[in-house]
């Protein structure tokens, strides 16, 4: 099945080709958007019970690239609105002034870390997600293999070409991995483990989900992603432990915000209003492991139960500023193992 045929059969007004793209003319939204197709399609659900009147034609790909697509337009803006964009790549937009600063109705109660400093905010924090293991036990006991229990462990030769990850380039989840790699141990030690780790990798993906994906498969022992994504598979019965590192895990925050020149000012804040409502915090919860506004939910049995104890404290300004440049040296020692892009 194609990528076009695949996304609409999910039912999402996901716009594949630049050409087609253009303003959105009041009731309509484009939207660029870093979440995966069938969270997406989940959100845009619960957003037209209250918003019916309101089409969203949503431009998904992982965060590298949709960021790509926003710098490339830069100086004629197609989106209306970014949506579960890394904190990351926002904080460089923002000192860009490519967006419409904006407080959100009900802003005022989310978490302080999921706020722009600035006022009115550039961006606002939505939902965060965190880094693990996929671990295959069946593969595993066929090679005769241990568990492993830290980042540490993923450097033993025994895993060598058994061990997939994110490209950080391209995936919000494998930048997250690489910034609290190096927040832990240090710049110097942390591009020793990820040397390393390098000898041990099959292939470095372009989705922060397909590793866990290729592990449940067993088309890999182990994928470097997120718990979410893990506990999904491992709910539909794929035979994988989802491992939390002993040394902590990087979390990334996901962010919206409305971009500046959007011709459907007064529908991208509707849709901003709606983004930090209860109602989406809950939505996002059943999908993320962290929200802006804590709410209750019925976790997963699966759910890693120390999965707060493990998240490191992030320094998201840092992992800004300093991502070029990490990205870059990241690329020339280890890229030529990543998956060709489509």
């Amino acid at each position: 099945m194609s990528i076009r045929n695949f996304l609409s059969g999910l039912g999402l007004g996901i716009l594949l080709s630049t050409a087609s793209i253009t303003h959105s003319l009041s009731g309509e939204l484009t939207i660029y958007a870093g979440a995966e197709a069938d969270n997406i399609k989940y959100f845009s659900e619960i957003f037209q019970k209250t918003h019916p009147d309101i089409k969203l034609n949503w431009i998904r790909d992982s965060t590298g690239i949709i960021a790509a697509r926003v710098l490339a337009e830069k100086d004629n803006p197609k989106a209306d609105v970014l949506f579960a964009m890394a904190v990351t790549s926002m904080t460089n937009f923002a000192r860009m002034g490519l967006f419409e600063p904006y407080n959100p109705s009900g802003m005022e109660k989310l978490n302080p870390l999921f706020l722009d400093a600035q006022k009115p905010a550039n961006w606002v924090g939505l939902y965060g997600w965190a880094s693990s293991m996929c671990f295959n036990t069946i593969e595993a006991g066929k090679a005769k293999v241990p568990k492993p229990a830290s980042w540490a462990d993923l450097t033993n030769p025994v895993y060598k070409g058994k061990i997939t990850m994110p490209n950080p380039a391209s995936s919000g989840t494998g930048y997250l991995m690489v910034a609290a790699w190096i927040q832990m141990m240090g710049e110097a030690k942390a591009w020793q483990f990820m040397d390393q780790l390098h000898e041990n990798i099959a292939v470095y993906s372009h989705s922060g989900s397909k590793p866990c994906e290729q592990a449940a498969a067993g088309e890999h022992m182990i994928g470097l992603s997120f718990p979410f994504r893990a506990i999904k598979l491992k709910e539909q019965g794929a035979p994988i432990d989802i491992i939390l590192a002993a040394e902590g895990t990087g979390w990334e925050m996901q962010t919206g915000a409305i971009m500046k020149g959007t011709k459907n000012l007064a529908d991208a804040k509707k849709f901003m209003d709606w983004a930090v409502s209860e109602s989406a915090m809950k939505a996002y919860g059943s999908r993320y492991e962290v929200t802006g506004l804590p709410v209750k939910l019925d976790r997963s049995k699966f759910f890693p139960a120390d999965l707060d104890q493990k998240l490191i404290k992030n320094d998201f300004a840092w992992a800004a500023n300093e991502q070029s440049r990490i990205l870059a040296e990241w690329r020339n020692r280890y890229d030529k193992k990543s998956e060709p892009k489509k």
